[in-house]
C-alpha cells in the first residue's frame, strides 16, 4: 500500500510555469512506475506523462510534449511535473499515480493502482 500526496498547484497566467510534486509513503518508491494525469470539468481523466522506475525513460502526451517535464527523486520518494508555457487549456485537477506490478511506461489510467487526491491548476488567459 502506498499513499500519494500532490502539491504545487495554483492559479497562474498563461505563459507561466508551475512545478507539481507528488510524495509517496513507504520504502519502495523506486519500484513504482509513476504517472501524471489531469481531469478538467466534464472531461474524462487524461494521461499527461509517465516515468520509469529508475527515471531513465519518460513519455508524454502530445498536448504537453516540449512544455512539461516529468522527473523523480527516488531518495526523496517524490515525482515532479515541471510545467512551462502554461495555457488555459492546461487548467485541470492534476493527479499522480503509482503502479508496482508492472515495468516500463504506463499511459492507461486503468493500469495504475494508487492515486493521489489531486491538486488544482488554473491557468488564466
Amino acid at each position: 500500500q502506498v499513499q500519494l500526496v500532490e502539491s504545487g498547484g495554483g492559479l497562474v497566467q498563461a505563459g507561466d510555469s508551475l512545478r507539481l510534486s507528488c510524495t509517496a509513503s513507504g520504502r519502495t518508491f523506486s519500484s513504482y512506475v509513476m504517472g501524471w494525469f489531469r481531469q478538467a470539468p466534464g472531461v474524462e481523466r487524461e494521461f499527461v506523462a509517465t516515468i520509469s522506475r529508475s527515471g531513465a525513460r519518460t513519455y508524454y502526451a502530445d498536448s504537453v510534449k516540449g512544455r512539461f517535464t516529468i522527473s523523480r527523486d527516488n531518495a526523496k520518494n517524490t515525482v515532479y511535473l515541471q510545467m512551462n508555457s502554461l495555457k488555459p487549456e492546461d487548467t485541470a485537477v492534476y493527479y499522480c499515480a503509482a503502479e508496482a506490478n508492472q515495468n516500463g511506461l504506463i499511459t492507461a489510467a486503468s493500469r495504475y493502482d494508487y492515486w493521489g487526491q489531486g491538486t488544482q491548476v488554473t491557468v488564466s488567459s
